[in-house]
């Protein structure tokens, strides 16, 4: 079995295995073929990966040898070409890319998209999204924290008393609860909506306040993403938002739905009741972001609000990212490759199959046909 490692693109700073995960690997017998400058940006460079045991090959011959290919970021037209029928394992968002996808099933590649795996209890420790959505939130907190132009904690000085920051986060997922952790860890009130009233208990240990709406659809089996709510309930959303809006010194937004545009949860006219100096965080800013002025990878501003759009932010942090990443990987892994290192897929796996987005020359995922 031979696997390989690719360079990511200029703007990804990741790579889908650091030289520790790569050594585990070749402890098994298994090949890996790294194109020569895979890991420069998350901190591993060409001899670390040569200690690790990888063979050290410019980016054609990782694509024509490998049988599995790692990519996190969709391969070009040109790379494409280079393939027959190798298993491509990575983060495509196949609901976004839907003819991408039909393309690469007709090139005969079969494509595993761990960002597609059902988020259920085994997969947790395969679970890409979580593990870099944690990065994401804590990062975002820094962030907003450098660009504020006061205090996050109280202070009580000779020259009078600071006020602590207060801080809205919509959206408790894994980004939005470590979000909450590293603000109150900086002294900042915070204050936490999401339509799941079951992560209240979870909020409400990390010191901050939940922000109850009643009437939300019941979200138990959308695998831990939001779903569509009704009109009355986002009426009943918009009224309590903007009432936390407008007190915020800083918000970060973490609302998607897969396969759809990302909700607007801040509209046009609750930007105009935030002060001056004020930060948003807009972490779903790759789907359209959470207000009507997020533009992805850039910093708008907004009557004196900063609005920063980036659904990236776990590549700030490429090293441990890269390392969570690669154990995810390794993880999944696990059940593509047999005890003597031979591709086995076993289709009756509900991870394989949930993952696998195309073989055999079609698009396979239920999710992605519709």
């Amino acid at each position: 079995m031979i696997i390989g490692l690719l360079k990511e693109p200029g703007y990804e700073t990741r790579v889908s295995l650091l030289a520790e995960a790569v050594a585990s690997l070749t402890k098994k017998g298994i090949t890996i073929l790294v194109e020569t400058g895979a890991g420069d940006n998350a901190f591993c460079n060409n001899v670390d990966y040569e200690k690790a045991g990888a063979q050290i090959k410019s980016r054609t011959e990782v694509l024509e040898s490998s049988a599995i290919v790692l990519s996190i970021q969709a391969l070009s037209e040109s790379d494409i070409s280079y393939l027959e029928s190798q298993v491509l394992i990575g983060v495509y968002q196949p609901l976004f890319n839907i003819p991408l996808m039909k393309d690469w099933a007709s090139k005969g590649i079969t494509t595993f998209s761990l960002d597609m795996l059902p988020r259920t209890t085994r997969a947790q420790a395969m679970d890409i999204l979580s593990s870099q959505a944690n990065i994401a939130g804590y990062k975002a907190v820094l962030i907003a924290a450098n660009l504020y132009p006061r205090y996050f904690p109280m202070f009580m000085t000779a020259a009078g008393t600071i006020a602590p920051a207060k801080i809205l986060i919509l959206g408790a997922g894994v980004a939005g609860l470590q979000a909450v952790a590293t603000a109150r860890r900086l002294g900042a009130v915070v204050e936490v909506f999401d339509t799941r009233p079951a992560v209240k208990e979870e909020v409400m240990s990390l010191g901050a306040k939940f922000i109850e709406v009643e009437g939300a659809a019941d979200a138990t089996r959308a695998g831990g993403y939001a779903v569509e709510q009704t009109e009355e309930y986002k009426l009943k959303q918009q009224q309590r938002i903007a009432e936390s809006v407008a007190k915020a010194d800083i918000i970060i937004t973490t609302a998607q739905i897969p396969g759809k545009k990302a909700p607007i949860l801040i509209t046009e006219e609750m930007m105009k009741t935030i002060r001056n100096g004020s930060v948003i965080i807009d972490l779903a800013a790759a789907t359209g972001g959470n207000t009507p002025f997020t533009k992805n990878n850039e910093t708008t501003l907004y009557q004196g609000v900063s609005i920063v759009g980036n659904s990236s932010l776990q590549s700030t942090a490429p090293s441990d990212a890269s390392k969570v990443y690669g154990k995810n990987v390794l993880n999944f892994l696990q059940l593509i490759i047999d005890k003597d290192g031979k591709l086995n897929l076993n289709w009756n796996d509900d991870l394989v199959k949930g993952s696998c987005i195309t073989h055999g020359g079609d698009v396979v995922n239920e999710r992605v046909k519709l």
